[in-house]
């Protein structure tokens, strides 16, 4: 699969929804709009492969085809991966062995992915995870990092849905640029302004249906790369927090010193 396209249903009052959107391997696609607006909904019908049976009426092509039944229904090879809000483990395994579970169940392909997911998992939390440790007792931030690595390193499915990732207590950007670098097609629901100018173009949902496109702009790009400069000093905060330091310094100095352009949090004294 290369392309998914998504075909216009109705809104939440049945008025058509103008809309033919295709979207190719490495594409990133944020969702805004207030609570309630639709953009669950509007993930919900990609991830079933719509093709008109749901409440919006949308369809939804893969290369610009009609699914088929195997695409739609089949546990193996899924065409799309969900990461939900919570991520809550109920399986009494190690990492280690979730790993290799999953991927034994896929064949056993490559070489023993268990460092390299882990690793991947732990650039995306502050709180770093082993393969020994148990599923039960990971934090939320620690299971959601696992299964966004997971889903990128092993899961075959070509699609990524995550419905508000900024709540998940890991690190956004570098989560969406391990499942880009994985050429997976990803849709983001969010009301982060730092997400939302990730992708190249994001969607503005309302009253159930899709208003408007919007292409981001160079200078949103620009102003993307100045509020990245100051989540990673708010991840640095964090992260002096979880180490037990005190934060009595110059925090206007700390936040709003040489932000543009790059990063420059570590250069501070504490």
């Amino acid at each position: 699969m290369q392309s998914l396209t998504i075909l216009g249903g109705r809104d939440k009052e049945g008025s058509p929804e103008i809309l033919d959107l295709t979207l190719n391997r490495g594409d990133i696609l944020c969702l805004v709009g207030p609570t309630g607006a639709g953009k669950s909904r509007f993930l919900e019908d990609i991830g079933c492969l719509a093709q008109g049976n749901t409440p919006t009426g949308r369809r939804v092509l893969i290369d610009r085809r009609i699914p088929g039944e195997d695409e739609r229904y089949g546990l193996e090879g899924k065409m799309v991966a969900q990461l939900s809000q919570n991520m809550n483990f109920v399986m009494d395994l190690t990492v280690r062995e979730f790993i290799l579970m999953h991927w034994e169940s896929r064949g056993s392909p490559g070489k023993d992915p268990v460092d390299r997911i882990t690793t991947c998992a732990n650039r995306l939390t502050g709180e770093a995870l082993s393969p020994d440790s148990p599923l039960t007792q990971l934090s939320g931030g620690q299971s959601r990092s696992l299964m966004i690595a997971d889903t990128a390193l092993l899961s075959p499915s070509p699609v990524v849905l995550i419905d508000e990732l900024e709540n998940a207590g890991v690190d956004r950007r570098r989560a969406l640029e391990l499942l880009v670098g994985e050429d997976k097609i990803v849709l983001v629901s969010t009301h982060d302004p730092v997400l939302a100018l990730l992708g190249s173009r994001r969607l503005w949902i309302r009253f159930g249906a899709v208003r408007r496109i919007i292409e981001t702009s160079g200078q949103e790009q620009h102003n993307a790369e100045i509020m990245s400069a100051l989540n990673e000093k708010f991840l640095k905060l964090r992260d002096l927090l979880r180490e037990g330091a005190s934060l009595d310094f110059d925090m206007e100095n700390f936040l709003y010193k040489e932000t543009q352009g790059a990063r420059h949090a570590d250069k501070i004294n504490y």
